[in-house]
């Protein structure tokens, strides 16, 4: 069903996918948007690697929602800022693209969980978690994106 990578000497394992997925905070969320134009939005999310998925937070309503009523299947991509080699110019990227189908999560336990987790991955500072969640957990919403296809590779920009 997917594609096949093409320059497949350039691809990553499993492995290093799930380490960039863990090292990186954000990434961009493509779906299909109004008019059928695409739609790519900067998201934090969080990874799971033992349910096979990635969680996000954002808004109940706008754009992202409305597309992904309308469509739910997606694309995420996440990309570190790389490295060169001594002596070279050239900067050497690793990224990775998942494909997966997204929905709301309805279930309350789950949702504090994800915006708990989340919250811990940019700060230790428990009073800001308890006051996020005091002040702002009713309007959050939380997406669970169940990944089908993964795949990563390694870039040299020369």
């Amino acid at each position: 069903m997917f594609r096949e990578m093409r320059r497949f000497k350039q691809k990553i394992s499993t492995e290093d996918c799930v380490r960039l997925l863990n090292d990186q905070k954000r990434g961009v969320l493509s779906m299909i948007g109004d008019d059928g134009y695409p739609y790519g939005i900067p998201m934090d999310h969080l990874y799971s690697e033992s349910e096979n998925k990635l969680y996000f937070h954002c808004a109940k309503v706008g754009h992202k929602i409305d597309a992904i009523q309308a469509c739910d299947k997606v694309s995420y991509c996440v990309y570190n800022s790389g490295y060169r080699k001594e002596g070279e110019w050239a900067l050497n990227i690793s990224s990775v693209v998942i494909f997966g189908r997204i929905h709301t999560v309805e279930n309350e336990e789950k949702k504090r969980e994800i915006c708990t987790k989340l919250c811990r991955r940019f700060t230790e500072d428990e009073e800001y978690l308890r006051k996020e969640l005091e002040n702002a957990f009713a309007r959050v919403n939380c997406l669970e994106l169940q990944i089908e296809h993964m795949t990563g590779k390694l870039v040299n920009e020369s």
